[in-house]
């Protein structure tokens, strides 16, 4: 991390969030009551992030990055815990108050496709929020979506064509824009390049990373790729099972892992470089159910250095002087 962002005060911070679904029985939807049939989403995470800062999310399918991102924003209602957004908590603000909120925080979703009406032009798709949020008129719009689709690398005469006139890549193009056109600081990028091709990929991730630069943008950068995450990132948080199991400066990450988790998303991942040279760890079973995660620490169940006190305790976040936080009973790694 350069020693601007060292300096920066957090624009972001998140304490104890929590982010549990009731599943419901009944014609009418009943809470059954049981707690085997609530999905614990997310469970009690913590972090901040800095003022044009990156932090990168990883974890695999299923361990709650999308939900915590949406929970940030509160497109997902959060159960519990805050999330103060440039001094001002988010959580507690009226619906007035949070539209106004949204202007500032926006979000790219996975999915180039199901995230545009097929049936609005780029025009509309792009300008909406202009028009909900009464920031301008109709010709002024139409001005304001073409200079947005210059800089997003497009053309002003794509403004009448629809979503399924474009590739996958422009398609992802017109999601950044939109959410750029209220002008936010801070943007959560839900795995948005995961649906593309590897070359396109590179594309969006250097207009992403130049539109930071340009903008002064914050991310939350979600992806199950490693390797994406060590590039765009300044620190990464790894999750598991609805909890972080470690963060830290993307450098100290990769180069020296910590958590058993950790370990394994590293040792899985080819490449062509020298950083994280680690033998393959082979994880035993699957991800856990959320609606009935184990006892202790969560990842006692595939963990190859579990004990009794995994299976029983759950391990409490240790800090180090690198700035690095994991929780495990018994981490391992360079000194």
């Amino acid at each position: 991390m350069n020693a601007a962002l060292e300096n920066a005060k957090p624009l972001l911070s998140v304490k104890n969030l929590v982010k549990h679904y009731d599943t419901r029985n009944g014609v009418w939807g009943k809470l059954t009551g049981n707690p085997g049939f609530l999905v614990r989403a997310v469970s009690g995470v913590s972090f901040e992030i800095k003022g044009g800062e990156t932090l990168g999310l990883i974890g695999e399918s299923g361990c709650g990055k999308s939900t915590l991102g949406r929970a940030v924003l509160r497109l997902h209602e959060p159960t519990s815990g805050k999330v103060v957004f440039d001094d001002e908590d988010v959580t507690s603000l009226d619906h007035a108050a949070m539209k106004a909120m949204r202007r500032r925080m926006q979000i790219i979703f996975q999915d180039p496709y199901a995230s545009l009406n097929p049936r609005k032009t780029v025009a509309q798709i792009i300008g909406q929020p202009l028009r909900l949020h009464g920031l301008a008129r109709n010709g002024e719009i139409r001005d304001q979506v073409a200079e947005m689709l210059e800089s997003v690398g497009l053309k002003a005469s794509h403004l009448n064509r629809y979503p399924h006139q474009f590739s996958g890549g422009q398609r992802q193009r017109i999601g950044v824009a939109r959410a750029l056109i209220l002008n936010p600081s801070f943007i959560v990028c839900d795995e948005p390049v995961s649906a593309l091709d590897v070359s396109i990929q590179a594309q969006i991730i250097q207009l992403l990373g130049n539109l930071k630069r340009e903008l002064g943008l914050t991310y939350l950068f979600i992806s199950h790729d490693i390797s994406v995450i060590g590039y765009v990132s300044d620190r990464v948080a790894v999750m598991y099972l609805g909890e972080i199991v470690e963060m830290g400066p993307v450098r100290v990450i990769l180069e020296n892992p910590r958590h058993p988790y950790t370990q394994a998303l590293l040792s899985s991942v080819p490449r062509v470089d020298h950083i994280g040279k680690h033998e393959r760890i082979h994880l035993q079973g699957d991800l856990p159910s959320p609606l009935d995660p184990p006892p202790g620490c969560k990842f006692h169940t595939r963990c190859p250095h579990a004990t009794d006190i995994c299976k029983q305790v759950a391990p409490e976040p240790v800090s180090d002087n690198s700035d690095r936080m994991v929780a495990c009973h018994h981490q391992s790694g360079d000194a």
